[in-house]
């Protein structure tokens, strides 16, 4: 299994409302120096049944996202009540 096919196993898994870190991402492929390779695969995925939304940085902070940019991310999330009003 690639790298890529195991992020998208890793993030396929995050449930609805939960958030995982890039790092934590990274770790849960087995690789936990490659939070930084993480968000390169994402970036580049647009396959809507991986909820690539749900990563973010390890600060706290949204990071990006590459279906509509950050502000698509928040509102995301927050249908999906990890961000409360």
């Amino acid at each position: 299994m690639t790298f890529q096919e195991q992020v998208y196993r890793v993030v396929k898994k995050i449930p609805r409302g939960k958030v995982l870190t890039y790092k934590e991402v990274a770790k849960r492929t087995g690789k936990p120096k490659a939070y930084r390779a993480v968000g390169t695969v994402l970036s580049k995925n647009f396959d809507p049944k991986i909820p690539c939304h749900r990563v973010i940085r390890s600060d706290g902070k949204i990071g990006n996202y590459n279906r509509g940019g950050r502000l698509a991310k928040i509102k995301i999330l927050k249908k999906e009540g990890y961000i409360k009003r």
